[in-house]
């Protein structure tokens, strides 16, 4: 699930209702305090970065930042740049504050599927819980301009939901498209079109813009559970997060209905982390 950032809309969609009942659910779980929106969480994210290797001297270009969790790690490293590529500027505030504390980092108010970049000049490009959300032209889009950015050698790391193969996907039905069941029940609750693919459908989607798989690791998709929400917030923004929630009945109702939809679909979701790199 998304943080809100990148290409996807992060207000509410205008029926009628509770704002609470109509915003998309990513934006909705942010205005409660959720800071910390990766289907795999904070520790398949450390993983992941850990995988990728940021260092110093490498030039960063980090896709949808949110609200800047991830980026504290990729500048705890020292890179030469680093730039974050966000065309929504209403989680930018605590972005904001995170760059302002290393000069060679800056903002782009730009999609992810045309950054105005130069290309070859990035050694690393990170992209956390934003394909899923997208139909298969924008994923394809927005991984070729990750793979434009890249020099030789350079590496791209995701984190993204994955759709775990079960029967109906050994039997030729379609998966994680808009006929897919599970696809479609998420998008429901969530209100935005998750798409998720299969491992298969992650590499092949990679392969095709020239990326080589290096890594990977999946997590269980959690991230409405408890546990998941404490380990990811803290304590003490966990405690703020469930209070705004049960204080609120309509967001109460939605984060309910939502976490019971990952819940009865917890067979046929996970959470995905690949780096791939770029061939010479």
């Amino acid at each position: 699930m998304s943080e809100p950032t990148t290409s996807i809309p992060l207000r509410p969609t205008g029926r009628r209702g509770p704002p609470e009942q109509q915003m998309q659910g990513h934006w909705l779980l942010a205005t409660l305090g959720k800071r910390v929106l990766r289907p795999g969480g904070l520790a398949l994210t450390r993983r992941l970065l850990q995988a990728a290797a940021p260092g110093a001297g490498d030039r960063i270009v980090e896709f949808g930042p949110g609200v800047g969790r991830t980026a504290t790690v990729l500048l705890a490293a020292e890179p030469t740049t680093y730039v974050a590529v966000d065309p929504n500027p209403e989680g930018s505030a605590a972005l904001t504050a995170v760059l302002a504390r290393h000069p060679q980092a800056r903002l782009e108010v730009r999609d992810a599927a045309d950054t105005g970049l130069p290309t070859g000049q990035a050694d690393l490009v990170v992209g956390e819980a934003m394909l899923s959300m997208h139909d298969q032209k924008t994923k394809d889009s927005i991984v070729a301009e990750a793979a434009r950015l890249l020099g030789p050698g350079g590496r791209y790391a995701i984190h993204e939901l994955e759709r775990i193969e079960d029967a109906g996907t050994r039997s030729g039905a379609p998966v994680g498209g808009p006929g897919d069941p599970v696809s479609r029940e998420i998008s429901r609750t969530i209100k935005v079109g998750a798409r998720p693919l299969t491992l298969q459908g992650w590499q092949t989607l990679l392969e095709a813009h020239g990326l080589e798989i290096v890594w990977t690791a999946h997590a269980p998709m959690r991230l409405l559970e408890p546990t998941r929400v404490f380990a990811d917030e803290g304590v003490i923004g966990a405690t703020r997060f469930f209070v705004n929630v049960a204080r609120n009945k309509p967001a109460r109702e939605r984060v309910l209905a939502m976490r019971k939809s990952f819940r009865d679909n917890r067979a046929q979701l996970g959470a995905i982390a690949i780096v791939a790199r770029r061939r010479a």
